[in-house]
């Protein structure tokens, strides 16, 4: 019974970091960042340049977690949270660049 109160911090960590990590944004609309001034350009990439950094640590912290080798499935989850947390990090990538592209042609 010890080990299943040690395990639960653990557990309880993984499933709310892959609750965080679960669908976002699948897709942005480049064209409203023609719209947009360059000041809010600005903001934009920050905002972005934020979350991805963000999501790049969240990253780097479930990918070095000590997960212990009796506590099942528990790697495949954190492998699964890391998976993700890379699709949006490219996602993010895609959304700088497109942001980088307009405010390079406006201001």
């Amino acid at each position: 019974m010890k080990a299943i109160t040690a395990a639960t911090p653990l557990i309880c960590s993984l499933v709310f970091i892959g609750g965080c990590a679960s669908p976002f944004h699948a897709s942005f609309d480049a064209a409203k960042y023609d719209k947009m001034s360059c000041v809010e350009l600005n903001v934009a990439m920050g905002e972005v340049a934020k979350e991805m950094s963000a999501t790049a640590i969240t990253r780097g912290k479930v990918a070095k977690s000590n997960i212990p080798d009796w506590l099942w499935g528990a790697r495949r989850v954190a492998s699964a949270v890391t998976a993700r947390q890379s699709a949006k990090i490219e996602q993010l990538r895609l959304q700088e660049a497109a942001i980088a592209a307009v405010r390079r042609s406006k201001c």
